[in-house]
């Protein structure tokens, strides 16, 4: 019965670090990508009478940082009942 129990706090774990490791990349797309390597492609655009880089850069990335901690309580939410780890399963 343990070992089936460790098997299955592994595999929640396995797939915890995965959706950590999705959304930094996200992150580190969003931030360094549009913010900085980018910005001069992305500034040929306008958005909200800005260019697109610097808007990003300035507040894109944070509404997407904002929307990526949403997104993770969400699919830990549906992990934990996966996985049987959420304290309804008691």
């Amino acid at each position: 019965m343990a070992n089936g129990q460790d098997d299955r706090k592994r595999a929640y774990w396995r797939a915890n670090n995965r959706l950590i490791l999705g959304l930094l990349g996200v992150w580190a797309t969003v931030s360094f990508g549009c913010g900085i390597f980018f910005v001069e492609q992305l500034n040929r655009f306008t958005f909200f009478g800005v260019p697109f880089g610097f808007w990003m850069a300035q507040q894109g990335a944070i509404y997407v940082f904002v929307v990526m901690i949403f997104f993770y309580a969400w699919r830990m939410d549906v992990l934990d009942h996966r996985y049987h780890m959420d304290d309804d399963s008691e």
